[in-house]
This record gives C-alpha cells, structure tokens and sequence, in this order.
C-alpha cells in the first residue's frame, strides 16, 4: 500500500513520517509538500502546494491513503480553500481513502470564525471521498507550553471565563494519524484525540506553577482586555483575532471532551499536560 502525507515539512506532518517509519513496513510512504526537501527519507517526497492546486493531482497520483494536514494559514477563506482543493485533488488523483486532520470546535458557525474552514473541509469531505477517515484534535499541548512564559511575565494566565481543555501533545496526535493511515476498519469513522484529562483554568495554571517554580494564576478578563494584553506582549493582529476565537471555544466547552481514540488508535496511553510541561519547561 502506499501511503501520502500532504503537509509532511511541517511539525505535525515530520512527526506522522516517524511514526509511519516505525508502524509502515510493507508500506510506500509518501511526504508531500511546497518544500520536499524538507521530507526526509526512507519516504519518497514530492512537490505539492494548496496554493497551487494543480500541483496537488499529480503529488497524490498513485496513492491509496492519503492524510491532509491543515495549513498553518489563519487568515479568514484561506483555509477552508485549501481544505477544498486537497480534496478534490486527491479524489481526481484516485485516491480510495482520505484522512482529514479536524479539529474538536469543528461545528457549523460563521465563516469568518477560527475553526470554520474545519467545518467546510469535513462536510466537502464527506460529500466526494470514496471512503474518509476525520482525526479531530484538541488543543495542543505544546501550543499551551508555549503561552506558559508569556504569562509567567504578568503572572496571569488569562481566560474570558473558567473552562477544562483535554490537552493532546503532537506526538500522541501523530501517533493516532498513522494508525488509522496503517490500519483497517476506519472508513467513516470520526474520531477525537484528546489527552486523558480535562483540565480547568485554574488547574492548568496551577500545574505552570508547580512545573516552573513560578507564580500564574488564572484571571478571567473581558474580551476588550484580553486583545489588549495579547496585543502588549507583541502577538500580531490576525493571531490575537485566533486567540481569542479559541479562549471563545475554551467557554464554549469545545474542547472539555476525553476519549480513548489516542490508546485506541496508537495503541499506547496519550500523554498529560503535566509530561509536555515538564519536557517543555523544566
């Protein structure tokens, strides 16, 4: 079988190529991406762009699995096209089955809001693949290891209200891509990778806290305020509209979901935000 990964030169996509290294034997594998030379061997690499859909056909040509990694591109209507045109590409190429990594917001809302093009990309996926797979992810964990010392600076953690995110880390969220690429059984199915707990605000601070010797505590701001401090500690525009789309569905509870996909799918427990702090920050 021959296996593609469409965005292999970014984190996500260089961490399912391990993973599909260790569980592909047997398997042709397939890193495709705007930078090829960025798609280490054993996989074969091959140039291909969402912004230049006419690439993508032939980059997918001659593939039976292919896993489409959403851009990094948050721009409102940049997403959602790239999402469409993956899809349509990897059907014209052949392609029996098509895995999309989604995310746990995904749901009908307006265009202009962070996690719409998921909604686009899903529903248009389900309309012509010939068979398709959709790996919702929750919030990264390494994302939030991240933002840890741009709070510690303050020593706030903020939120527009109390809320539980399951972090996932990026390895687990690979890991559970390869093993729907690799395995059988899951044409159709939508699955959730999310770590084992849901964690509140309060808690997740409390565990920076421990994890870096530092005060945070977490305080909830109105919206107005919040765009304000994102903005003084230098986060560009079109990012601070994203983080505030995502504290928005924080509240909403989209991400307060834990599941068993990840054990299920990597065949191994995923990993809590206390590991990835500890790796991240200690």
């Amino acid at each position: 079988m021959r296996i593609g990964v469409s965005g292999a030169s970014g984190q996500l996509g260089k961490a399912v190529l391990a993973e599909l290294k260790v569980r592909g034997a047997g398997h042709d594998i397939v890193g495709i991406s705007r930078t090829p030379s960025a798609v280490e061997p054993p996989a074969e690499a091959r140039p291909g762009d969402y912004d230049r859909p006419e690439t993508l056909v032939a980059a997918y040509r001659g593939l039976d699995r292919l896993l489409i990694i959403p851009s990094h591109d948050v721009r409102p209507g940049v997403r959602d096209r790239h999402f469409v045109a993956a899809i349509d590409a990897a059907v014209a190429a052949g392609v029996d089955q098509i895995v999309m990594i989604s995310s746990a917001a995904t749901r009908e809302t307006a265009m202009s809001a962070m996690y719409a093009p998921y909604y686009v990309g899903e529903q248009h996926l389900m309309r012509v693949a010939p068979h398709w797979t959709i790996l919702r992810m929750n919030y990264y964990a390494e994302t939030f290891a991240q933002m840890v010392p741009m709070g510690l600076r303050s020593g706030i953690l903020p939120g527009i209200a109390e809320n539980r995110v399951a972090f996932v880390s990026r390895d687990d969220l690979a890991a559970a891509a390869a093993g729907i690429l690799v395995g059988e059984g899951h044409a159709g199915a939508i699955y959730n990778a999310t770590g084992p707990t849901a964690l509140t605000g309060a808690e997740r601070a409390a565990l920076a806290s421990e994890v870096t010797g530092r005060t945070l505590r977490f305080a909830v701001l109105d919206e107005a305020g919040l765009r304000l401090g994102l903005g003084q500690a230098g986060i560009e525009a079109q990012y601070v509209d994203a983080l505030v789309d995502i504290e928005k569905s924080y509240v909403q509870g989209c991400f307060d979901i834990v599941t068993g996909d990840v054990e299920r799918l990597a065949g191994r427990s995923p990993r809590s935000l206390r590991e990835v702090l500890l790796e991240r920050l200690s």
